[in-house]
């Protein structure tokens, strides 16, 4: 076991498209937590990355790591199913699991006749759940969130479960700061989007009477150091950033205050129309390269590239810029492991 446990730090199980698939997740979360990273996030797609599955699989390897989701969605399960699963967790883990919500991609889950998710919606969760974790009995709730008769999990529950909350705009980040524990950002927010966002959070965390040191922003940091192969280094960078820019460009671009026209020129080029899906699942080594003529090097700054500690050091400067804990996004605990070291013998 490595010294200090670096609480400030987390990093994504299965990142991506998980390599091998869910059976590398053990490996990871033990090596996650041999590294000494405070928090292992899970992320979720309907594929094989069902969360509840994952979660289970990442307390029962681990002994002192935190793992978060970050994040599934409070209204893909029946929130008794959600609670119970939850607090199952937070029991087997011995009070290490913290629920992440998170808005999703409205277009897609329209297509699969799953109802947008608004940000009353995830207030009204949040509430309920903390209510139902404390042993309440919840009769005629008729809210955001939904109708119910009755609500309940155990009248003898008296459970402090963290909560989390993924937030890109400013409704969702004041949310984080009224009623969430963690507040996990997008990757590729530049410093001044940063800074913007912890303002926010904090100050709606004031203004609800709550400490905003019991907040924590994380910022989501891609961390892609040069000891990986370039092709991988693109695929992790470049064609990660232009899968955002296929499903939410606009809302990026807005947000970091960035030239709406290298999006219209990204989004009618003839190679990103062609490919049939998310340009980092589905492109090529050549179509990802040709992509990167496309973005702009400004668009792909707020990322932790080069030696590992070059790397260290950018991930430092999100802490500096407002952040209380930075994910290091998009790479394995072993990808990261001599970025880790560095972090360590430079201190903070």
């Amino acid at each position: 076991m490595t010294d200090r446990v670096l609480d400030e730090l987390g990093y994504y199980l299965l990142a991506g498209a998980g390599g091998e698939g869910p059976a590398g997740l053990m490996d990871e979360a033990r090596r996650g937590e041999e590294l000494g990273f405070g928090t292992a996030f899970i992320s979720e797609r309907w594929n094989v990355k069902e969360a509840s599955s994952l979660v289970g699989a990442a307390c029962a390897v681990t002994s002192r790591m935190q793992i978060a989701t970050a994040a599934t969605n409070h209204n893909t399960r029946h929130p008794l199913i959600t609670g119970s699963w939850a607090t199952t967790m937070h029991r087997l883990s011995k009070g290490r699991f913290t629920l992440g919500i998170g808005r999703g991609i409205a277009a897609i889950y329209g297509a699969f006749g799953v109802p947008p998710v608004t940000t009353a919606q995830m207030e009204d969760f949040a509430q309920v759940m903390r209510r139902l974790w404390h042993g309440e009995v919840v009769i005629g709730h008729d809210g955001p969130m939904g109708k119910y008769q009755l609500l309940y999990l155990d009248p003898d529950f008296d459970e402090d479960i963290r909560l989390a909350i993924m937030a890109f705009g400013p409704q969702t980040l004041a949310l984080g700061g009224r009623e969430f524990d963690d507040v996990i950002l997008h990757t590729y927010f530049t410093p001044e989007t940063l800074q913007r966002a912890v303002k926010t959070v904090k100050g709606a965390a004031e203004q609800a009477g709550r400490n905003p040191d019991d907040v924590k922003v994380w910022s989501c940091f891609a961390t892609v150091g040069d000891h990986l192969p370039e092709e991988l280094r693109l695929k992790k960078t470049v064609a990660r950033l232009a899968t955002y820019l296929q499903g939410y460009g606009d809302l990026m671009v807005h947000t970091n205050g960035w030239d709406p026209a290298v999006l219209q020129r990204f989004r009618g080029d003839a190679v990103v129309t062609s490919i049939p899906g998310g340009i980092d699942h589905k492109a090529t080594a050549a179509q990802i390269e040709h992509i990167a003529t496309l973005i702009p090097d400004e668009w792909l700054e707020p990322s932790a590239t080069g030696t590992a500690a070059q790397c260290a050091d950018r991930v430092r400067k999100e802490f500096e810029y407002g952040a209380d804990a930075v994910i290091m996004h998009g790479a394995t605990p072993d990808e990261l492991e001599p970025i880790v070291e560095a972090y360590r013998a430079a201190g903070r």
